[in-house]
């Protein structure tokens, strides 16, 4: 099989961008991609078939459903939309009208017999399924906690079969129409028996049977209080573990931005036994419940501000399972071997050796498994080249402080409120020290404070932002820069910023020399475009202790026919727009591409720094902030005949285009007078800096030139980037007695290859 294709069993999912129209349509008229916004329930046991329904809008048109991973299979039922309010008062008006027609035929028989709701219903044409859509819709009206929602209205029915080989874990779901393909969300494939609520259960709970352990799947409503039974014995040792954010992790139309899940559990006669909202820094809760006396529990569920709508879906795994609340040490040395200590629940054994991968193999994290009983629990480490170090347990103040040097990693842990962890620093020069707590999956909120012999403050952080933490809301893992001279002690302290310490409260100290470095993100993760298309992509550089080169992009052995266009990020930019040229021929399967970054590790220098380019969904979270969201695979799907042929070519240099800082510059265009004349040939510029504009304008010679414009007041000399220009065929047609006033019509022909351009301090021509 060729390495870059993916099997059609893997089932990954692809992403339509900017479609190219193969007729000329209506300028007005554009292609609308299918959104999901979720899957309830959002789970289905392996080796079981479940129908789900995933809400969202533009779904009518979906042919296909794509899962990643294998085991899975997915058969697309029905499509449901209720009335819009011009469909219902269409409807509505319908049923007045006849009504009044035939009472006025009635009148006119001398008869006293008004027509029957049925008569004027059939008389007018309306079905029965209208009449129930129409009662469903005022039911909505009158609903004061309904909140209308575009975005949530469509829904559609699927039928997924996970069999009994299909991998536990998350998989991505996503719509695929014949032009378009929708975002992608979370489905879960579970180990345990799923069973789902039944409304109303807010005052009478639903009756929850079977062994544990179990999932329950449900959805909260405005209001909602979602309840349920069940058995439990003395002695059991339940764990009542919620997905809500797990499910969907960020909600772009609601704050704070994901349903904020609020549990207890009450006993028969109503009291609160067991209560949670979160479970340290995680926002979904997590219980654990001795169980007092045999009984019958009530589960209870809802949002933290009684929100909610369709998206509000939750899972929670109730039963007597192994869960790992913490690990110690947080990481490992590569080529290494270590004993893990194990903090959690239902834990049969606390302790994991663990071996580190090769340096060849190396890998920033890892996850690894722990065997507990009939299950397996799961946990990441971080991975290091430097030597480790344990904390020492007595470093709580200066006398007391523990030596430490750079390149070197301390395993150290907050060990109760108000601990004081003292290191003094063997060190000259620049140096960079910073904790890894939060991201690796520890509670502690760290503070870094670095002092000299005399107590004077140096250098503090509290928080540092991290953009390849997607998934985190709260960056409370600390990084601080400083310059430390021979002739002091100095002395690092880490303390929680809350005051708050425990055996979960592990940290990673890292102290050494800045080291220049970057990651990269791509977006979007999958592609669908038609064959010979160019299509607009994004990468974003996440920079480190202030890399600040260039970063030149390129594919690594790409199958023939993919080529990047304007692949070079400047040292002054943290992201940049480019193109990605796909094959003239269709494929049948998917195909995995990889891009990977190579910048000079300093100005002039011989060594390089070659970072892959990851590929991101970038997901908004409460209308403001947006994440990205790292996936498995860089997926790109080449369909159908290529669109309508591009009518222009142009000729860029190989540096890209100088533009004047004030005035315009030409660049030279061929276009096809034969097919287009050049009056009805239209550019648009995307998302290019303020102060550029783009128009193809005649040349002197009879031909056509693309001219750009810059204005001095917007953009500085120096500026670098990269144009992307669509391409557009627009006219009017002449009016006709049957159409006196037509609509301008468009025919678009897609991208040109993104431009690298550069602005310089010369004038331009006007």
């Amino acid at each position: 099989m060729n390495q870059h294709q993916l099997p059609r069993s893997a089932c990954y999912a692809v992403l339509f961008l900017f479609a190219v129209a193969s007729a000329p349509a209506p300028a007005q008229n554009r292609s609308r991609a299918p959104h999901l916004a979720y899957v309830f329930p959002a789970g289905c046991e392996r080796g079981m078939s479940c129908e789900v329904v995933v809400g969202g809008q533009y779904l009518k048109d979906a042919s296909e459903v794509y899962v990643s991973g294998e085991g899975v299979n997915v058969e697309i039922l029905r499509w449901y939309r209720p009335l819009t309010a011009g469909e219902y008062n269409n409807l509505s008006m319908k049923f007045r009208e006849t009504r009044e027609r035939l009472m006025g035929q009635a009148v006119l028989r001398g008869s006293n017999n008004n027509p029957t709701d049925e008569e004027i219903a059939e008389a007018a044409g309306i079905t029965e399924e209208q009449l129930r859509e129409m009662e469903i819709y005022r039911r909505r009206e009158r609903d004061p906690k309904r909140q209308p929602n575009d975005q949530l209205e469509e829904e559609v029915t699927l039928r997924i079969t996970a069999s009994l080989e299909a991998a536990v874990g998350k998989r991505e779901l996503r719509f695929l129409s014949d032009n378009a393909i929708s975002n992608p969300i979370w489905f879960h494939v579970d180990r345990w028996i799923e069973t789902r609520e039944s409304e109303p259960n807010d005052l009478v709970a639903t009756e929850v049977t079977g062994r544990f352990p179990l999932v329950i799947n449900g959805q909260i409503m405005p209001g909602d209080v979602d309840r349920f039974r069940m058995e439990a014995e003395q002695g059991m040792k339940l764990v009542v573990h919620v997905a809500a954010r797990d499910v969907i992790p960020y909600l772009a139309d609601a704050v704070p931005g994901w349903f904020q899940a609020v549990v207890r559990m009450t006993d028969e006669a109503g009291d609160e036994v067991s209560f949670a909202d979160s479970f340290y820094y995680r926002q979904d809760p997590l219980l654990y419940f001795e169980v007092p006396r045999d009984g019958r529990y009530t589960l209870e569920i809802r949002d933290a501000l009684f929100r909610g709508r369709e998206d509000f879906v939750y899972r929670i795994t109730v039963g007597e399972i192994p869960f790992v609340t913490s690990v110690f040490p947080l990481g490992a040395r590569v080529e290494s071997e270590s004993t893990i200590q194990l903090r959690g629940w239902n834990l049969t054994r606390t302790e994991q050796k663990i071996r580190t991968m090769s340096r060849q193999q190396y890998r920033p994290r890892r996850w690894y498994s722990s065997i507990q009983g009939d299950h397996a629990v799961r946990f990441p480490l971080q991975i290091d080249h430097w030597p480790e170090v344990m904390e020492e347990a007595t470093n709580n103040d200066r006398e007391t402080a523990q030596e430490i040097t750079t390149r070197m990693t301390v395993n150290g842990r907050i060990d109760e409120p108000g601990d004081v962890d003292v290191y003094r620093i063997n060190a000259t020069g620049r140096i960079i020290a910073e904790i890894h707590a939060r991201r690796l999956g520890s509670p502690l909120d760290s503070m870094l404070t670095l002092t000299d012999a005399q107590g004077n403050e140096v250098a503090f952080n509290d928080d540092y932002n991290d953009l390849s933490q997607a998934m985190l809301t709260h960056h409370a893992d600390s990084h601080l820069e400083a310059s430390v001279g021979s002739r002091s002690d100095y002395y690092l302290t880490v303390t929680d910023a809350q005051g708050n310490g425990g055996p979960d409260f592990g940290y990673r100290l890292h102290l050494r020399p800045p080291q220049a470095d970057y990651e990269l993100r791509v977006v979007p993760s999958s592609i669908i475009a038609r064959a010979g298309q160019v299509v607009p992509i994004s990468v974003f550089a996440l920079r480190k202790d202030g890399f600040d080169q260039d970063i030149e992009l390129s594919l690594v052995d790409p199958p023939p026919g993919f080529r990047l266009d304007g692949g070079m990020i400047p040292g002054t930019s943290d992201q940049i727009r480019m193109t990605l040229t796909v094959p003239q021929t269709p494929s049948e399967t998917a195909i995995a591409l990889q891009m990977e970054g190579t910048a000079p590790r300093r100005l002039r220098s011989r060594s390089k720094i070659v970072r892959p380019a990851i590929p991101a969904e970038n997901m908004m979270q409460a209308f403001i902030w947006y994440h990205l969201v790292p996936v498995e695979n860089w997926n790109v799907m080449v369909s159908g005949r290529p669109g309508a042929g591009m009518p222009l070519k142009i000729a860029v240099p190989e540096d890209g285009i100088e533009l004047p800082r004030d005035g315009a510059f030409l660049l030279r265009a061929m276009i096809n007078a034969q097919r287009t004349p050049v009056d009805q040939m239209h550019v648009e510029l995307y998302e290019a800096p303020e102060g550029i504009t783009a128009s193809i304008v005649p040349d002197a010679v009879g031909g056509a030139a693309i001219k750009f414009e810059v204005s001095a007041e917007k953009i500085q000399p120096g500026e670098r980037g990269n144009l992307l220009l669509s391409v557009y065929k627009e006219f009017t047609p002449e009016p006709t007695e049957d159409d006196p006033a037509p609509k301008p019509w468009r025919t678009d022909y897609g991208f040109l290859p993104a431009m690298p351009f550069e602005v310089t301090s010369q004038r331009g021509s006007r």
